[in-house]
């Protein structure tokens, strides 16, 4: 009896990850965090050999986009974000800026993904998991929202798609007149 309990738990289980994996991420709630409406926390990284500092971007909306190229998730949405990225530049200096942040991801795999998959904005390395802690991301992809003054706006611990973030920078930026 106890093998054909486990063979039902494993296939109830095989199921529901099938179902979350193919789920429809265009969730434009945000996720709750003790950091919304707060300054954005320090944020220093790599950024193509040299320091990065979060507090540099205050003037423009940043989106940060958690990562990993391993991530099943973060494959999937990855077009999603060429096609907002794109989006984003088209507007010139009123667009928001694109910044992947990866920690504990080898450098040389992360860069062969873009090189095969395309996308053309930072890609911020997080060495020690300093940013990671300090937003309390603990799986990806997670995706923030940062606003001109510096202020963390919005937070996603799904997929993006292009549209769905697309809709959420448009309306925060509404907001703030």
């Amino acid at each position: 009896m106890a093998p054909v309990v486990a063979l039902v738990i494993a296939l109830v289980c095989a199921g529901l990850f099938v179902v979350l994996a193919d789920a429809d991420a265009d969730n434009e709630e945000s996720a709750e965090t003790p950091l919304m409406d707060q300054p954005a926390p320090e944020a220093l990284g790599e950024l193509d050999g040299a320091a990065f500092d979060l507090a540099q971007r205050k003037g423009s909306w940043v989106v940060l986009n958690f990562f990993d190229s391993n991530c099943v998730q973060c494959v999937r949405e990855h077009p999603d974000l060429v096609a907002f990225d794109e989006s984003q530049r088209a507007l010139g200096s009123s667009g928001a800026e694109l910044i992947t942040i990866v920690y504990g991801d080898d450098p040389e795999g992360v860069d062969g993904f873009f090189d095969d998959n395309g996308g053309d904005w930072p890609v911020v390395y997080d060495d020690d998991g300093s940013i990671s802690a300090a937003f309390g991301v603990n799986l990806v992809p997670e995706t923030w929202i940062v606003d001109p003054d510096g202020y963390i706006r919005w937070r996603t611990i799904s997929t993006v798609t292009t549209a769905g973030l697309g809709r959420v920078v448009d309306d925060l930026r509404a907001r703030r007149g």
